[in-house]
């Protein structure tokens, strides 16, 4: 099984899946992409989950040190924030060489309540690299992921890769999946409180989500961060959603979850997902949300938006931890 780093269309974006099974089909499909990059001294990163990470890290021995690693747990935790977070941030850096990425989004683990955000996540990498120097494999763990999962790639990636090698994607529909999982969110548990808000109320609202998180149990670190999302996606509803909307929050197992919805519709699938530059005066409220909170959800529809993020609660017993 070889991935090799050379794109087969007229695009120089090249983005397939890798199918694997067990580690040796792993090290079989990532280590020749890695190995051939660096043979021509191009850039090389990896973000996978730690145990990957692991693998790869001692299959490539000293050359290990040439390739930038990052557990995509901790750097992909929200897959909102692995295009401007992880692939731009090192695809930027090398913008006149062409960039080789190994980034597994999805594990078994992953929840289902995030599952959504990683579908739309690998559909979107294709706008968001298109027309660029830049090579992107995704593997998938064909024993460990849900058979949705596998059939939801083949629709995410234009190239294929298996045991018997190399194909196109016949059903390479990117857009569909973006479509397909702008979904109506799970609805609120009857534990959660829900207040109006408007311009005129809108620091009431924030100040009352504080006192909420506070109660939860969040230490101050994620408070801030607590109040920061909401503040900015209370301030793009009176900005841009109809001047008001309805906030929710409640705590689950786990983590405490905040909702705001209003009446804008977000036409821009990338928003909160494209880094900015540094004076651009807009733009930056989605993506420092995405940037803070363990989980963004969205759901634009043809009455509005609706924004729901999670933050993580400590452990019983444990401090509150930012990540």
């Amino acid at each position: 099984m070889t991935a090799a780093p050379v794109p087969a269309t007229d695009d120089p974006f090249y983005h397939p899946a890798l199918y694997y099974a067990g580690d040796q089909e792993y090290l079989d499909g990532t280590i020749p992409f890695i190995e051939e990059a660096l043979a021509v001294d191009a850039p090389v990163a990896v973000s996978v989950p730690g145990p990957n990470l692991a693998l790869l890290r001692r299959a490539l021995g000293a050359s290990a040190a040439r390739v930038q690693m990052l557990d995509m747990t901790e750097a992909g935790a929200n897959p909102g924030r692995i295009i401007p977070g992880v692939l731009r941030a090192f695809a930027d850096k090398h913008p006149d060489r062409r960039v080789h990425i190994i980034g597994e989004p999805i594990w078994a683990s992953r929840t289902a309540a995030e599952y959504p955000a990683c579908a739309q996540h690998e559909a979107l990498i294709n706008h968001a690299f298109t027309g660029r120097d830049v090579a992107i494999l995704c593997p998938y763990d064909t024993d460990g992921l849900d058979p949705q999962v596998i059939a939801d790639s083949l629709a995410t990636h234009p190239v294929l890769i298996d045991g018997s090698g190399r194909r196109t994607s016949d059903d390479y529909d990117p857009d569909r999946i973006v479509a397909e999982y702008n979904r109506p969110l799970e609805g609120r548990p009857p534990s959660a409180i829900t207040r109006e808000f408007d311009r005129e109320t809108v620091d009431n609202a924030r100040w009352f989500t504080t006192s909420y998180g506070r109660g939860a149990g969040l230490a101050a670190t994620r408070l801030i961060d607590l109040e920061i999302a909401v503040t900015e996606l209370l301030t793009n509803s009176v900005c841009h959603g109809g001047a008001g909307g309805l906030l929710s929050i409640w705590t689950e197992q786990d983590r405490l979850v905040c909702e705001v919805s209003d009446a804008g519709h977000i036409t821009d699938p990338l928003a909160g997902r494209r880094p900015v530059d540094g004076d651009q005066p807009y733009g930056r409220g989605l993506l420092l949300v995405n940037q803070i909170v363990d989980l963004l959800r969205t759901h634009t529809g043809p009455r509005g938006t609706t924004m729901r993020f999670h933050i993580g609660l400590p452990a019983a017993g444990a401090p509150s931890q930012r990540r």
